[in-house]
């Protein structure tokens, strides 16, 4: 992601007549727990489709009048965001780095700060990095409709021709169309979401849209709106911007800075006030991916009804949803139930309350589970580890480091390990020592030596660690050296 003078300077050159998607990675996707966890959120699973919501999300506005994507993401998730972009070919993005969660206004302020250094009036286009498109081509062109439209200085949002009264979205009501530009009519305001009375009442009224949250404007017509209307999140920002840091590719903001955002949506801090505002009506498929029934509607039914994805067998059961991602999962004589198996949860709730799957996650979060926020299986830059047993002052893990990756140069306080290599070579530091285990070998690693795991190879080394001690936390580590920066 590292770009020469020569391709530098074409980007600058070329900003005015492209269209800059900046797509929002901030989410933690809770109401699609037990698969959407903090550690892993939605944006990262391969839910509507076989690749990642992030990366089909980056795919449709990818080349030609679109430029290469800014992403602006959660720190934590830095690896697995270049990881899926490298992996779908997805060049030249900039990835900006969020210290902690702040909303989209404080988000899309920094990303148009910094690209005002490049072009003033460049257009971006403002996504959600979890949303279901299926048409990419239907929404390019409209997006091509709004860039047309923000460059006369409006503020532009996409709305979603309703196809039932539903009460998880936002909507836009729209007034006359506009002169030059018909496709795309002026919007007269924005309607919180509305219980389900007040849907069906919106949908008979007619005039309405559901809000997609994406929006398009220049960056100067941004930043002028939010002088106006949110002037705290631009000073907040601008300073966070300018504390930032370059951290291997990414672009990390300033820490403290940021912090001192407020935590407030762009619709909130602009797009309810401003009196530039339009909206461009589309009849494309769109869902947020905000529960699993919206999964449901997504996804290819049998006969009955029903949606499977994995080791799934059904038997009269009627409009379900069912998803395993480990054991086989057998559903009886249910109707409109989601179930969902991981290896460590299981979800089984009635579809009407499928909205409500955060109150697990807060009730897990007050008991201070771990399975609130965290996977057995975690990804780390280097490659991902898999906790197979947990017991009382032992832990059994799979680890895998991917080719030519290597993990820090560490040690602990409260445990030893054992590694056996049971795929690949690997060479192992501790102490001074450096020492080359092949496949079937093993290596034990004393409590406080320094040690570091290397994959030489060419193909994904994996290993058995066997920890034991008084205390097994991933907080147990110092590290002296570290190739992706982590302290």
């Amino acid at each position: 992601m590292k770009l020469d003078l020569k391709t530098e300077l074409s980007r600058r050159s070329s900003a005015a007549q492209t269209v800059v998607p900046v797509i929002l990675s901030g989410g933690s996707g809770t109401r699609l727990w037990p698969v959407s966890r903090e550690s892993f959120p939605k944006q990262f699973w391969p839910l509507a489709s076989e690749k990642p919501l992030i990366v089909e999300t980056a795919l449709r506005t990818f080349g030609g009048e679109f430029a290469a994507p800014m992403v602006v993401c959660n720190e934590a998730h830095r690896f697995m965001v270049a990881e899926q972009l490298r992996e779908a070919g997805v060049a030249g993005a900039r990835i900006v780095l969020e210290p902690m969660g702040r909303n989209s206004a404080p988000a899309i302020a920094a990303a148009a700060l910094i690209l005002a250094q490049d072009d003033p009036q460049a257009v971006i286009c403002m996504m959600a990095a979890d949303a279901a498109i299926p048409d990419g081509q239907a929404l390019r062109d409209a997006l091509l409709t709004a860039a047309e439209v923000a460059r006369t200085g409006m503020v532009v949002t996409l709305g979603i021709h309703p196809t039932k009264p539903e009460t998880g979205f936002g909507y836009i009501e729209m007034g006359a169309p506009l002169e030059k530009t018909p496709q795309a009519h002026k919007l007269t305001r924005f309607i919180e979401k509305p219980d389900a009375a007040f849907a069906e009442k919106l949908i008979a009224t007619g005039g309405v849209l559901w809000n997609s949250g994406i929006f398009v404007f220049t960056v100067s017509t941004l930043l002028e709106e939010l002088q106006a209307h949110a002037p705290h999140v631009l000073t907040t920002a601008r300073k966070a911007v300018e504390a930032r840091t370059t951290d291997l590719d990414f672009i990390r903001l300033g820490r403290e800075e940021f912090a001192a955002c407020p935590n407030i949506s762009l619709d909130y801090a602009v797009a309810e006030h401003t009196t530039r505002a339009a909206v461009v009506p589309v009849n494309f498929h769109w869902s947020d991916v905000g529960s699993w029934s919206a999964l449901w509607d997504l996804g290819e039914k049998d006969s009955g009804g029903n949606v499977a994805v994995g080791d799934v067998l059904l038997e009269d059961a009627k409009n379900c949803y069912v998803r395993s991602d480990g054991m086989l999962t057998a559903v009886l004589g249910l109707d409109d139930v989601v179930v969902v198996v991981t290896e460590d949860a299981v979800l089984a709730a009635h579809k009407d309350h499928a909205q409500d799957v955060k109150k697990i996650v807060e009730k897990l979060k007050a008991e201070k589970r771990p399975e609130a926020t965290t996977h057995n299986l975690c990804y780390r830059p280097w490659g991902h580890y898999e906790v197979l047993i947990l017991g009382d002052r032992f832990q059994v893990k799979r680890i895998v480091v991917k080719p030519g990756e290597k993990l820090s140069l560490q040690s602990h306080f409260h445990r030893a390990e054992h590694w056996v290599v049971v795929e690949g070579t690997a060479i192992v530091t501790r102490d001074h020592e450096e020492i080359m285990v092949r496949e079937n070998e093993s290596i034990y690693l004393p409590l406080g030596c320094k040690h570091r795991l290397y994959n030489p190879g060419r193909v994904p080394m994996t290993l058995i660690e066997v920890q034991s001690g008084a205390y097994l936390g991933e907080d147990d580590i110092v590290r002296y050296e570290d190739t992706y920066g982590r302290s």
